[in-house]
């Protein structure tokens, strides 16, 4: 029973150890900022940044695109869509 327990806190504090070590950057919008991309429908290699080859829009949470400029992403790509600009679906 001892040994058990004190396993259990041998690997807590591995993954504790092993989380302090890991370090992730926090994504930023490239929309925003002193050298921000404009987001224009015409623009087709920047959306194709943000389709995925099924031909789905990528999610923010992913992209790292803030709410305000993934609805205007979104929008963006709607209309180079209706226009034969991009596909609906993938390539």
């Amino acid at each position: 029973m001892n040994r058990r327990n004190n396993n259990k806190d041998n690997e807590n504090l591995d993954s504790m150890q092993n989380a302090k070590s890991f370090f992730r950057r926090k994504k930023t919008c490239p929309f925003s900022g002193p050298k921000a991309i404009p987001i224009d429908y015409k623009d087709i290699k920047t959306l194709e940044k943000f389709i995925s080859e099924r031909g789905k829009i990528i999610p923010a949470r992913i992209s790292a695109v803030s709410s305000p400029k993934q609805r205007k992403l979104a929008q963006a790509i709607k209309r180079a869509r209706v226009l034969a600009l991009l596909p609906f679906i993938g390539y």
